[in-house]
């Protein structure tokens, strides 16, 4: 163990999706913006929003977006252990960075847990060598005591990395107080000796009604109340499996002319990955993104995104099954814009072969609309990557700049047999370049996640989707990045009115700084 070891604090909630991820999110805002050296720690997420870290290995996004509120790098020891689920029952186990197993979930829980936790402590060590404080995130709660013995995400992790834990319960569900109560009396002592405070989130109404109950729980659980987080509308922040996306219409808006916003359609597949891929159109004045799961919801679409899928057979199996493919045909014949992201370009293209069984076996046909057919394979790509569009052009309209960054997350490999690739490619520090997807008159697809968060590249490929649908330049743009940090500094502006953060520091152990 290295002489260094940076201090911890551990937030655990009564329940799933009490606030944690976001909680955690805005502490590492915070005690980075008060000179803190500190950094994020998930033991065990499971999630289908992906992230990939400056040297290729993948993470929950959630801890990708914790590091990135810290204002730091993301790395793989922030999250040693990722379970994306495959299905019902099942889940690919991606162990620090990369696919481990793909496991039922009997088999994870009572057998694999106590094989995996030494290289979760390990990952946690490296960690905690590398900075002064770690917030660590805890998953579900900690007091399932089906599960308790296995548990490495919740207090046996706290435990191991021997810091304090704050409990948070969800006052907006309702019995905020009886959870709070009914999570510590299912611990056992030396368990409930780590709970050092508790914390209210998602609060509604008026502050001193609550008052009373939250002093009577100070003196029955003889901890204190380090504060309550009002509710927070729409926080922008990609969280975990509790991932909210933008708000998206029930229908086209009634607009006309020039001016009126460009009209995109996601399909909202079952397996949806990497659903963050189009916040940042969501974000634009000039665009609506409707997320659209009946073909009849295409009807007006000026473009239509086919997502990122986790199961792309079975997806591209729903898709056939909702009768999206004659509605996807049409909206294409009528030379409208079709865009495939990773799985979303798969399904796009001419076939789909399994021949290891990494999803369900056997082939089955794409939708024909792109000249690619793909091949899965056990080796999942996971790269950081800067690219630039093949031709300099988005169906057929020049875009200045026409470069982009972003990462892969796939498995599989798939080659183009006829029209144009969609761009080059250069992995992070390397200089040689290699062709990317492909482009068939309205037709494109790219295994590149996040190449819209770019600013530059997204308002260049606006105006020529615009031109496209005929309608007129933007008159205003959305600065994602800037407007990314500006999220987590409200972010933080609010935890930090509504929690005791110098209370939060000296739990950790560390000096308050002045």
């Amino acid at each position: 163990m290295s002489a260094r070891r940076a201090r911890g604090l551990m937030v655990l909630g009564t329940a799933s999706n009490v606030g944690k991820s976001l909680t955690v999110a805005a502490l590492c805002r915070i005690f980075a913006d008060d000179g803190y050296d500190v950094a994020p720690f998930k033991a065990q997420n499971m999630s289908l929003n992906a992230a990939v870290t400056p040297d290729g290995r993948e993470i929950g996004r959630a801890q990708a977006v914790q590091a990135e509120a810290a204002r730091r790098p993301a790395e793989v020891e922030m999250n040693p252990i990722l379970l994306k689920p495959t299905g019902e029952r099942r889940s690919q186990v991606v162990l620090e960075g990369a696919i481990w197993a793909d496991l039922d979930a009997w088999d994870y829980h009572r057998r694999r847990t106590e094989e995996l936790f030494p290289r979760v402590r390990a990952a946690y060590e490296r960690l905690a060598a590398r900075c002064e404080l770690i917030v660590l995130e805890g998953a579900g709660s900690p007091a399932e005591i089906n599960l308790k013995d296995r548990d490495i995400a919740n207090l046996r992790m706290a435990a191991a990395a021997d810091v304090p834990c704050v409990l948070l319960a969800d006052v907006d569900r309702g019995g905020a107080f009886a959870a709070l109560a009914g999570t510590l009396a299912l611990l056992e002592p030396d368990e409930r000796a780590r709970i050092r405070g508790f914390a209210l989130t998602k609060f509604r109404g008026d502050l001193d009604l609550l008052q009373p109950g939250i002093v009577t729980m100070e003196r029955r659980l003889e901890i204190p109340c380090v504060g309550v987080v009002p509710w927070i509308d729409a926080p922008g922040i990609d969280e975990e499996d509790g991932y909210l996306p933008p708000p998206t219409p029930p229908r086209w808006p009634d607009e006309s002319g020039a001016m009126r916003r460009l009209r995109i359609a996601v399909l909202e597949l079952p397996f949806f990955a990497n659903a963050t891929d189009v916040d940042a159109l969501a974000a634009e004045p000039s665009v609506v993104v409707r997320r659209v799961a009946a073909p009849a919801e295409l009807d007006g679409a000026d473009v239509v995104v086919l997502p990122g899928s986790k199961e792309t057979a079975r997806d591209l199996a729903w898709l056939r099954a909702r009768g999206f493919e004659p509605a996807l045909r049409a909206h294409v014949a009528a030379g409208r814009p079709a865009i495939g992201i990773c799985g979303g370009m798969q399904m796009l293209g001419e076939r789909l072969d399994d021949p290891d069984g990494v999803e369900r076996g056997g082939s089955v046909a794409g939708l024909g609309l792109l000249p690619i057919a793909t091949t899965l394979a056990p080796h999942k790509t996971t790269l950081r990557v800067a690219g630039r569009l093949a031709g300099g052009a988005l169906f057929g309209q020049p875009l200045a700049p026409a470069s982009f960054t972003g990462y892969e997350i796939h498995v599989g490999v798939s080659r183009r047999t006829g029209g144009a690739p969609f761009a080059l490619l250069r992995r992070a520090g390397a200089d040689d370049e290699h062709e990317d997807g492909a482009v068939a008159g309205p037709v494109c697809g790219t295994y590149v996640h996040g190449l819209f968060d770019d600013d530059d590249f997204r308002h260049a490929a606006l105006r020529a989707l615009r031109a496209l649908a005929g309608l007129a330049p933007p008159s205003a743009t959305a600065a994602w990045r800037a407007e990314r940090e500006a999220r987590y500094d409200r972010l933080a502006a609010i935890y930090r009115a509504a929690l005791d953060v110098p209370q939060l520091v000296r739990l950790a152990g560390l000096a308050v700084h002045a």
